[in-house]
């Protein structure tokens, strides 16, 4: 078993960041200049789902948290939970 965490890229202020400042977005949940980020890549709460498939791993249990770090009643393999959920945390296995 693995349990995973990562800010959502997909989430709506990311979006909104790209789209109308068109600049890489920084925020509590992405605090580092995006050039300075010890993360290598960024990914959406849909593309880690697509890549938990691709791979064999079986979802256990995920969840999506708003910004103040409360779950999002949402299934995270959800659109809606793609757009509202800052952070996603996942409990894998093989």
């Amino acid at each position: 078993k693995a349990i995973v965490s990562f800010p959502n890229f997909g989430h709506w202020r990311a979006r909104f960041d790209l789209m109308f400042r068109g600049r890489m977005p920084q925020n509590p949940n992405l605090p580092i200049m995006w050039y300075e980020t010890p993360n290598i890549h960024f990914c959406t709460v849909r593309d880690f789902v697509a890549l938990c498939d691709e791979c064999g791993f079986k979802i256990e249990r995920s969840m999506v948290l708003n910004e103040s770090g409360s779950k999002v009643s949402l299934d995270s393999h959800s659109r809606l939970a793609n757009f509202f959920g800052n952070q996603a945390l996942f409990m894998l296995s093989k």
